[in-house]
């Protein structure tokens, strides 16, 4: 965006401030024009034919954009992912607290990745984790829904659960 001395054209299609076109003026006169009332020449279209260019306070414009990107960028809400570690042989107390966390997280608007890590002769028994998972994502089902089901990576189990409010 060029503006004053920076536009370089022969000729513009000149906005006044009000927003009333002035007509195509060289770019002399429209500078004229602009400092007359004490303002900037902005170029808005410089691909158009003639380009086209806008009488305004150009410090102001730049704040109120500022001011408006701000602003989106503080309604942007940021989605984080949990990470919910399983033990293959996990107990029943254990198993119903890291549930709540996890439902916690959800609530909160979080991804969870709910995790097991098989160790040893664990990995010849998948099915397990399988049960495991399936059992989780059940006790979480009333504040999520299953993003991605649960798959063998490697020595890990992965599952993923998203909130159910999510928009």
């Amino acid at each position: 965006m060029a503006i004053n001395e920076a536009i370089k054209f022969k000729e513009v299609r000149v906005i006044d401030s009000d927003g009333t076109q002035l007509g195509i003026l060289s770019t002399s006169k429209a500078l004229e024009a602009a400092y007359a009332k004490d303002l900037d020449l902005v170029s808005i279209s410089p691909n158009a034919t003639p380009p086209v260019c806008k009488i305004m306070d150009y410090g102001k414009y730049r704040f109120e954009q500022a001011k408006r990107e701000k602003e989106a960028k503080k309604n942007q809400k940021v989605v984080e992912i949990k990470e919910i570690r399983l033990g293959l042989s996990i107990d029943k107390h254990d198993f119903e607290t890291k549930g709540n966390h996890a439902i916690d997280f959800l609530n909160g608007g979080n991804k969870v990745k709910v995790s097991i890590r098989f160790r040893g002769r664990e990995l010849g028994h998948p099915e397990i984790g399988l049960d495991t998972m399936q059992r989780f994502a059940e006790y979480c089902a009333d504040a999520s829904s299953v993003e991605k089901a649960a798959k063998m990576e490697g020595r890990n189990m992965l599952m993923f659960l998203a909130p159910k409010n999510s928009k």
